[in-house]
């Protein structure tokens, strides 16, 4: 009796101080990368599984949580109360609120989108809205898009949002946990679609006018991605998508493209099978880069600020299962050179986004979430 206690003593104690153990990893800690040394400062803490970032002009921050909360961060990481007029959101699984932007014209215009796990009926679905920012709520907020059809499922919502030079808008969708549906291209399952900034569909869209297709649907065949960006440069998009057991895949989708899930993929299912035909089928594209096994990316950020010199023009990518931060270097739209950088820091990180200070800055997916600023170290 005494040693079954003193052992669950011991086992209580090490639950106990492995936050301890874990928290000494953030502030002031410095990691080592190939080019410079990086020191990791605490901006806020006490969110709840932090899902997207985005700077307002002033240099403060809006933060979205699962949960269904959008939040005001100041500089110096104070956190706002909930905002106001934030739409109801499907909190389960993988559902919630999710991803946050700018309009272009936000000086002007003060909108911002989110993209959410939208309730209704037949289950949940991601959907996209705006509403413009007045103090500490938004206001005659709207839904520019919805997926269909809506599911019981509760995973793979992609939801990254990205506004490309010539304002348009693109969004992320997951397949919703139902890959024999992704071929079928009437509906919204594992696409990228492309939109006018009010919901309208561009003219020039690739599946205008097609039969079996839906106009806003810019590329298909793809799993759950769940990062998004537009080079600084060549004006294009890039995504990062979750294979299943290996297999994630960086991706530039091209207009009216089939990015083959699941029909190929460099993974396998979790049970061991093979996936579809393998890793190559005639009219499915090839992705610019894979992993397997998989390090379950999330948020990615090309840098351009001049913080860190020997990583401008670099694609930084972050890793839920990998708990790390990804650095790869560019020739063009070839990947040829991979750094993971963090893995001591042991936090699973959600999105990356390049502040307006030309600071990097993360946010971990936890339910006492972060956000953290990578500064050189001295």
């Amino acid at each position: 009796m005494k040693r079954t206690a003193l052992i669950l003593l011991i086992v209580s104690f090490s639950f106990l101080s492995s936050p301890a153990i874990s928290d000494q990893h953030i502030s002031g800690e410095v990691y080592k990368s190939e080019f410079t040394r990086i020191k990791v400062v605490n901006v806020s803490s006490g969110l709840v599984n932090p899902w997207g970032l985005a700077f307002l002009p002033d240099g403060r921050m809006l933060v979205t949580e699962r949960p269904g909360r959008l939040r005001l961060v100041t500089e110096d990481g104070k956190l706002s109360d909930p905002l106001g007029g934030v739409p109801d959101v499907f909190a389960r699984g993988q559902g919630g609120l999710l991803d946050v932007a700018l309009d272009p014209g936000f000086d002007k215009n003060s909108l911002v989108y989110l993209s959410y796990a939208e309730p209704g009926k037949g289950g949940a679905g991601t959907a996209v809205g705006r509403g413009r920012l007045e103090g500490n709520r938004l206001v005659s907020f709207s839904t520019i898009f919805r997926q269909v059809p809506k599911t019981r499922t509760s995973v793979h919502f992609g939801s990254r949002l990205a506004f490309a030079g010539d304002g348009k808008l693109f969004i992320t969708l997951g397949e919703r946990g139902e890959r024999d549906r992704v071929q079928d291209f009437s509906i919204h399952r594992g696409q990228v679609i492309r939109i006018n900034p009010d919901g309208t569909i561009p003219k020039d869209n690739p599946f205008i006018g097609r039969a079996g297709y839906r106009p806003e649907t810019w590329s298909v065949g793809h799993r759950n991605p769940q990062s998004a960006a537009i080079h600084p440069e060549t004006g294009k998009l890039w995504t990062v998508e979750h294979g299943a057991r290996g297999g994630d895949e960086i991706n530039i989708p091209g207009a009216g493209l089939n990015y083959g899930w699941p029909v190929i993929s460099y993974g396998v299912h979790y049970s061991g099978l093979k996936i579809g035909v393998g890793t190559h089928k005639e009219g499915m594209e090839q992705p610019v880069y894979y992993w397997d096994p998989s390090i379950a990316p999330s948020g990615m950020a090309f840098y351009t600020g001049d913080r860190f010199p020997a990583w401008k023009g670099d694609l930084l990518v972050g890793a839920l299962k990998g708990r790390m931060l990804v650095r790869l270097e560019l020739d063009e739209e070839k990947i040829v050179k991979e750094e993971r950088i963090l893995r001591g820091m042991n936090k699973r990180i959600r999105d990356v986004r390049q502040g307006l200070d030309g600071f990097i800055y993360l946010l971990t997916d936890e339910t006492n979430g972060r956000i953290l600023r990578l500064e050189p170290a001295e």
